[in-house]
């Protein structure tokens, strides 16, 4: 039972009580309108009012999570001075998250919260000679020669999130936030579902090992269903999923009892039974045979760009993969690079700790072997892995990346608390979940703004500071103007941390 269905049975069980109490003992209705009335009327507005998720799925016992939160910098304090917490924890991006999506006052009393001499403190140094840049004008072309339907992308967008993983009123305010903000959004591997098209925004549309979407009854790549999608106007990119970074080299299953037929139909699967996600492609087996795929995904889908997705591994591997493209002549438009730090609700822990190479580390050395070999130019990175602030997008820049995705930073701008319950399907906010008490809880109208001006904000925070270096453009930021703490009496430019 829900916790409004609780409050629903609640208020007429007490309603009925005080109706029976005072027809046989004569209790006054005044002791009922004193003491009950006013929180039931706080209950009804709380599952009708349309701006806290919390408040809608969890009516009155929703506000002392509100309550904590604005004690917490006193709560917080006590502990660190007690010693009872060990190290605070940082929540000074994820509250620029919120601050931005709810479009609040973002400022900060007395100056930065962090500690300058603190191992792994972070900063760029500015100019004497800022300028204003126009971040409307910060966008990225993306296709190569062989592409005949190029995009002009953001430099932020959308992150792969599958429906399933997220709600269906989840991927519809993100798509709707794309949309109003002119940014794309990444299916996921999952397929295009309705709710990614609901407001029509761009799409980046995934493909993974499992090809839901365009496969066979068997399994295998399906080339004419893959036309019909790839073709849709609202998918303006495609993108091969190698690997990500929450469980590179990993597949995965999907229960019978989750195919709903819903998703069957989404999918390609047929409804009720278990459905392998496998870690390989059936459609190649090697660098040349991927690179062939990549050409025969670009010519069914009208001449789109058509790039793929990985969490770097070995090393040699990508060499072998760039040597195979000065080779045949054939490479991918872009490269989205997922470091191994990325998040999901679904993947083995140490997968998940301990398996594939962080963003940083990953970023730099595919972005200076591209450069190495001469094809760099012809080759947009996309990076992703716990981006929320423009500051981690200066950062990223600064190693390399043309574009910036987040998955993270999106769902918290539509409402995550980071309850951490993503696997269980009990999500509070009904971000990361499928019943339909908890996901009816999440206004969509809502929280496509929210997502809009998080995006907005972001890439406006960005371009200022981009300004204060006294930089027109993100791929003017070199790696030596970002510097880093690693001892209290030394600090490192990420050109010197950072090379192959």
């Amino acid at each position: 039972m829900s916790a409004r269905q609780i409050f629903i049975v609640l208020s007429l069980g007490i309603t009925g009580l005080f109706m029976l109490a005072n027809h046989y003992l004569g209790v006054s209705y005044w002791y009922y309108a004193l003491l009950i009335a006013p929180l039931i009327l706080l209950g009804l507005y709380d599952m009708l009012q349309r701006k806290r998720t919390i408040l809608r799925n969890f009516p009155i016992i929703g506000h002392l999570r509100y309550f904590f939160e604005a004690i917490r910098p006193e709560i917080q304090q006590y502990f660190v001075e007690s010693n009872l917490a060990g190290r605070p924890i940082n929540r000074e991006n994820r509250s620029i998250v919120y601050q931005r999506a709810k479009h609040a006052l973002q400022t900060l009393p007395f100056g930065t919260q962090r500690d300058v001499y603190e191992e792994g403190y972070e900063w760029v140094n500015h100019s004497l000679h800022p300028i204003h840049v126009d971040c409307s004008k910060l966008r990225v072309h993306v296709g190569g020669p062989d592409c005949k339907q190029p995009y002009s992308a953001s430099i932020f967008n959308i992150s792969a999130m599958s429906f399933g993983s997220l709600s269906a009123n989840a991927i519809e305010a993100l798509n709707g936030g794309a949309h109003k903000g002119k940014f794309y959004h990444n299916t996921g591997e999952g397929g295009i579902s309705p709710y990614h098209q609901k407001y029509n925004g761009d799409l980046v549309w995934q493909v993974g090992t499992g090809y839901f979407g365009c496969r066979t009854p068997e399994g295998n790549f399906c080339e004419k269903s893959f036309q019909e999608n790839a073709q849709k106007d609202c998918v303006k990119m495609i993108e091969l999923k190698l690997s990500q970074g929450a469980k590179p080299g990993h597949g995965g299953i999907l229960p019978g009892r989750k195919v709903t037929a819903e998703i069957a139909e989404i999918r390609g699967i047929e409804k009720g039974k278990d459905v392998l996600s496998p870690p390989e492609h059936k459609a190649f087996h090697d660098s040349k045979g991927l690179l062939q795929f990549i050409q025969k995904m670009r010519e069914l889908s009208g001449g789109k760009p058509v790039g793929i997705k990985l969490c770097l591994g070995e090393p040699q591997e990508f060499d072998e993969l760039c040597d195979q493209m000065i080779a045949t002549g054939l490479a991918p438009d872009f490269i989205s690079i997922d470091g191994g730090e990325g998040g999901t609700g679904a993947a083995p822990l140490e997968f998940s700790n301990h398996i594939g190479m962080p963003l940083n580390e990953a970023l730099s050395y595919v972005h200076d072997t591209l450069l190495k070999k001469g094809l760099k130019d012809k080759i947009v990175l996309i990076a992703a892995g716990k981006v929320l602030t423009a500051f981690h997008m200066v950062k990223l820049f600064a190693l390399g990346a043309d574009i910036i995705n987040s998955a993270r930073g999106m769902m918290l701008a539509l409402g995550c608390i980071q309850a951490l319950r993503c696997h269980s399907n009990h999500c509070p906010t009904g971000v990361a979940t499928n019943d339909p008490e908890l996901v009816g809880g999440l206004v969509v109208s809502d929280k496509v703004d929210r997502v809009y001006r998080y995006h907005k904000d972001t890439v406006k925070a960005f371009s200022e500071i981009l300004g204060a270096m006294g930089l027109d453009h993100p791929q003017s930021i070199q790696r030596r103007q970002v510097y880093r703490r690693v001892s209290p009496v030394q600090t490192l430019s990420f050109e010197q941390i950072y090379k192959i």
